[in-house]
């Protein structure tokens, strides 16, 4: 007897393993897109931090400006704070804007190249699994 679904209509009962067979290949795939997943959350996270660390040296510069010239400014080095004046602080600080722009764009170069890896899994694993498998992240639902 076949079940019927909610607007009446004939479905055939539910078999989990009726035309899925998982090789260990495919084990392999889908865990290397469960780690690619784990890599490009990380790099968002990271990412994410940079860009705040970015504006927070954006909003830094930008009250700098107020200063007097001749102010002497603590600059944090490491776990030292150096007395600098506003012009090597805001040498300084353009420097490591400079830098965290740099580090972000690699970032973002290294997620991209995450997702085109995730991206060609996906074709492979979905091609062979239909709709038996999820493979969707968060961000593209």
């Amino acid at each position: 007897m076949a079940a019927t679904g909610s607007k009446g209509g004939l479905k055939p009962p539910f078999n989990s393993d009726s035309d899925v067979h998982i090789t260990y290949e495919d084990q392999q795939k889908i865990n290397r897109f469960a780690r690619l997943n784990a890599k490009l959350e990380d790099y968002k996270d990271e990412i994410k931090s940079r860009e705040n660390d970015l504006q927070s040296i954006e909003e830094a510069s930008e009250e700098i400006e107020l200063f007097d010239d001749d102010e002497q400014i603590p600059y944090l080095v490491g776990e030292v704070f150096i007395y600098q004046n506003v012009e090597n602080t805001q040498s300084s600080l353009a420097e490591a804007k400079k830098n965290l722009e740099n580090e972000i764009k690699e970032l973002k170069d290294k997620a991209s190249g995450v997702k085109d890896m995730m991206a060609e899994l996906k074709i492979c694993l979905y091609g062979k699994f239909g709709n038996h498998i999820h493979l969707e992240t968060d961000d593209e639902e």
